[in-house]
């Protein structure tokens, strides 16, 4: 039986551990989320860990995409290992274990056998659940391949050891295999940290959350026109109930009331439209100035238009965006327009609209209002009308504020 190396004297420390064989899901990066937040709550550290001792599963450019992730969010760690270059430590603790007579070898790799008659237990953090496994239930299992590079069980406890981790936060789908890192922590004679087995993230269909149900990196979610902060509080809320009936926290506030305690211990559902209502909020709490920065990284063509229009367009868009790319689907009818396909009674009313549009002395949507008002009227059509009649679309932004920003000269140029 082993106990647990943690106290309150130690000073916390996480890490992120994701293998470089992708870009990793939201649900990933939920995980590092979390670890990031409960450092940062006791003041201590947080490491990213790339563990890219499966070379042949190694993906190009996944490395480059974790740190862009954890950077863009602004959960950046504060220290990062490669286990690829620490061979050499793992290569020695296999061999004491060896030398030990708890590993053998056998076809160029190196086993463990965990003996029936041990028994296993922990008290998980989440849910202060006690779990347990006996040694019968445990399977010989490999510790270093014939090519010399250790597996996921020996290498994360040598570096969760070594590198003083306190708090090792994964997907509770590693429950089973941590009867065989409590094995390896007591044929060490090492306390183990302390295991917090975090709820796994379920699909619409409570089935694993998986690309079928739009499962996406954070990269993704991005280019997509959803905003960090937004992200970050959805994630946040993936398997954590900080208590009350308040959705919408800062980065701050996450800090400041994370616990472990509140973790869920049943599954969280993934919910598109609850991060798309999110993002909204959060694109209606930003400044203009921030928008506009962010929807031209997007959209780099809206740069042509004058930055009086677009920031007034985004002034008007802001209450009815629910992703920054909504934004362009907004206002490309309005510079880059398609031509409309009108019948003769169309025709008539857009010579009609370009007369009494004339004669407007003073341009603002009031006045444009009671034009097109008087137009409908005249002609018995519905408002959709005459939005097909300047955006080859039947709804969009509010017509009148729209001409208002657009212009009398470019409205005018338009019919």
């Amino acid at each position: 039986m082993v106990s647990f190396r943690y106290n309150a004297t130690m000073q916390v420390k996480t890490r992120f551990a994701p293998s470089p064989t992708g870009i990793p899901h939201i649900g990933s990066t939920r995980t590092a989320f979390f670890d990031f937040l409960f450092a940062r709550k006791n003041e201590g550290k947080f490491i990213l860990r790339i563990e890219d001792t499966d070379q042949k599963r190694k993906v190009a450019g996944s490395e480059e995409a974790i740190d862009e992730i954890l950077d863009w969010l602004g959960i950046s760690p504060d220290g990062k290992f490669r286990q690829s270059e620490r061979l050499s430590i793992y290569k020695k603790y296999a061999k004491e274990l060896l030398d030990k007579k708890i590993a053998f070898e056998k076809e160029g790799a190196i086993y463990v056998r965990v003996p029936d008659d041990l028994e296993f237990s922990w008290t998980d953090a989440v849910g202060n659940k006690k779990i347990k496994f006996s040694g019968k239930d445990v399977e010989n299992f490999v510790i270093l391949k014939s090519d010399g590079f250790p597996t996921y069980h020996l290498a994360n406890v040598v570096d969760d050891y070594l590198m003083e981790i306190t708090h090792v936060m994964r997907g509770e789908e590693w429950i089973p295999s941590t009867s065989k890192h409590l094995f390896l922590y007591e044929s060490f004679n090492w306390k183990p940290p302390v295991f917090v087995h975090l709820p796994v993230i379920l699909g619409p269909d409570k089935s694993k959350l998986s690309k079928r149900h739009g499962a996406k990196s954070v990269l993704e979610f991005r280019s997509e026109g959803f905003l960090k902060e937004a992200i970050l509080n959805f994630m946040a809320l993936l398997g954590w109930n900080p208590g009350g009936d308040k959705e919408i926290l800062d980065l701050e506030e996450m800090i400041n009331l994370f616990d472990l305690k509140d973790i869920n211990v049943s599954n969280p559902v993934f919910d598109n439209k609850k991060l798309e209502w999110m993002n909204g909020v959060y694109i209606r709490k930003y400044q203009i100035s921030d928008i506009k920065h962010q929807i031209l990284q997007l959209n780099p063509e809206l740069k042509k238009i004058d930055d009086r229009i677009l920031d007034e367009f985004i002034k008007l868009s802001q209450t009815r965006m629910t992703t920054l790319k909504d934004f362009q689907k907004f206002v490309e009818p309005f510079f880059n327009p398609q031509k409309p396909k009108l019948n003769n009674a169309q025709l008539s009313i857009v010579i009609d609209l370009k007369e009494k549009l004339g004669r407007i002395s003073k341009w603002n949507q009031e006045n444009i209002f009671q034009v097109l008002k008087e137009i409908f009227l005249s002609h018995k059509i519905k408002m959709n009308v005459l939005y097909k009649i300047f955006t080859d679309s039947e709804s969009g932004l509010p017509l009148p504020q729209s001409l208002e920003i657009l212009g009398k000269e470019k409205t005018l140029a338009r019919l």
